[in-house]
């Protein structure tokens, strides 16, 4: 009887091993102890290093890239995949980017997110997809749009606007809401992504939804337009929340607002005090305090401070800091402006502080080139770099 039973156990803990191998595939391996020291990489270092060269010098480029920033000793890349309704990788929802091949549509003769990530993952460095949810271009020539790009067959419909100032997605729009919830699926289902990431282009257009708007009041005559889109904004964020977590737990959804929280309210129609009081909004905020000590109308410390209390759920906070102010005059600063002209040690400083604060869990620097572009360097920036790595050497996460 009792072999019996010893050979039943071990026949069930060999079948719950194998159970355990066959999912692994659906579960990240994540460190959830390490804290983010992160930066940007953007479109813009696309146009800087990628356009017009062969592929194995783009390979190079990208090679180099993830070797200056584990060499620094930051973990976490935010990489720009989507910035405008296109992508950097194969994508069966949106044309390849024009930042890639200078014309949108055209093959660029690799996936970038797949070449990214197994480099990336090879430097034990995490990525996270960053994408540009409404925003179809920042010229308001219709001709460059492709074919293939879904805002083209919009055109003329009150789901996309061009203005002045660029061709938009109405975050109004359902259709539109759909086609974002789309694109985070593909991007979770098909790579091996560590987050998905917007920043802080919400609501850019100011009267993109006024028809949508104005449908909605005759059933609801007492909410404001403002309400409205604070509403619309939120039922996007809150279902692309649920799609990430109903695929995998252990991808991370972060947003990057406006540093100035009364922005988010006044411009952006970001209802960041909601997505930090309620669950099932964001996992980690990261906003963009692009101010110095010395700013005389937003100080980094009382800015910074307001924020970590603005926290009222389980939502980490994970600054971005404006790296590329180092070394200029910051004429926004009233008194304050030559504090990056005469300091080197101001993100060093920044970094200090925030790890002050309870719902700290890292940081990240905006952006690449400012770091390491030798057009662009300065002597400011490499003693602030030489500064800021004297942070990550007193850290159990450098």
């Amino acid at each position: 009887m009792k072999k019996i039973f010893v050979f039943f156990l071990i026949f069930l803990l060999f079948l719950f091993s194998n159970v355990v191998v066959s999912s692994k595939k659906y579960v990240k391996n994540v460190d959830n102890n390490q804290q983010i020291q992160g930066i940007y990489i953007s479109y813009l270092e696309y146009l800087t290093y990628f356009q017009g060269n062969a592929l194995n010098i783009n390979k190079a480029y990208i090679n180099k890239m993830l070797d200056n920033i584990k060499s620094l000793g930051l973990n976490t890349i935010f990489l720009h995949v989507s910035p405008f309704s296109d992508s950097i990788y194969k994508s069966n929802i949106f044309p390849y980017s024009s930042t890639l091949s200078g014309v949108e549509g055209n093959n660029p003769g690799m996936d970038y997110l797949d070449y990214f990530l197994k480099e990336s993952h090879k430097r034990n460095l995490k990525v996270h997809a960053w994408i540009n949810p409404y925003r179809v271009s920042s010229s308001n020539d219709v001709s460059k749009i492709s074919k293939q790009n879904p805002a083209y067959s919009l055109l003329n419909t009150s789901e996309v606007q061009v203005s002045e100032d660029g061709i938009y997605y109405n975050p109004a729009s359902s259709k539109v809401i759909d086609l974002i919830i789309k694109q985070v699926s593909e991007l979770i289902t098909n790579y091996d992504i560590d987050g998905i990431h917007f920043d802080d282009y919400f609501y850019v257009n100011q009267d993109i939804d006024l028809e949508n708007y104005k449908k909605y009041s005759l059933k609801n005559p007492n909410v404001t337009l403002e309400d409205y889109r604070l509403q619309m904004v939120n039922t996007m964020i809150k279902n692309v929340y649920k799609t990430i977590k109903s695929y995998n737990q252990n991808i991370i959804f972060s947003i990057a607002p406006d540093g100035n929280i009364d922005n988010n309210y006044k411009y952006h129609f970001a209802d960041i005090k909601t997505w930090l009081k309620e669950n099932d909004y964001v996992d980690i905020i990261m906003p963009q305090v692009y101010y110095g000590f010395e700013n005389q109308y937003k100080p980094f410390d009382k800015t910074i401070n307001e924020w970590n209390d603005l926290i009222k759920n389980n939502t980490k906070l994970v600054p971005v800091l404006a790296f590329y102010k180092v070394g200029q005059l910051d004429n926004l600063a009233g008194s304050g402006k030559y504090e990056w002209l005469n300091n080197n040690n101001v993100i060093n400083r920044q970094i200090n502080f925030i790890k002050t604060l309870n719902k700290y869990e890292g940081f990240t620097l905006f952006r690449y080139d400012f770091l390491f572009n030798s057009n662009l360097e300065t002597n400011m920036t490499s003693a602030e770099i030489k500064n800021m790595k004297l942070v990550f050497n007193n850290s159990k996460y450098s």
